[in-house]
């Protein structure tokens, strides 16, 4: 399982309802695919691209873009983050 947790922020908030792209905290070791295949698998959703980032704090990151013809809205309500 390459995704740890959603992240709720009010930055990653916005970018839920304006972008239609929601955040996760991922494991150190995986990469762009993983992240994509497994939130393709879990969420049966087509994924647009991913961007991956490291914080300060050591921890990962991923951006998930989703398609257009699947809000994220939705996805987000099934995490329990909005």
């Amino acid at each position: 399982m390459t995704l740890i947790k959603p992240i709720n922020s009010e930055k990653y908030i916005k970018l839920l309802e304006t972008e239609n792209k929601i955040a996760f905290e991922v494991e150190f070791s995986a990469s762009r695919t993983d992240v994509k295949s497994e939130v393709e698998k879990s969420f049966k959703v087509k994924v647009d691209g991913v961007r991956i980032m490291i914080t300060p704090k050591g921890k990962k990151r991923a951006v998930v873009s989703i398609s257009k013809d699947t809000p994220a809205f939705d996805i987000a309500t099934k995490l329990g983050l909005v």
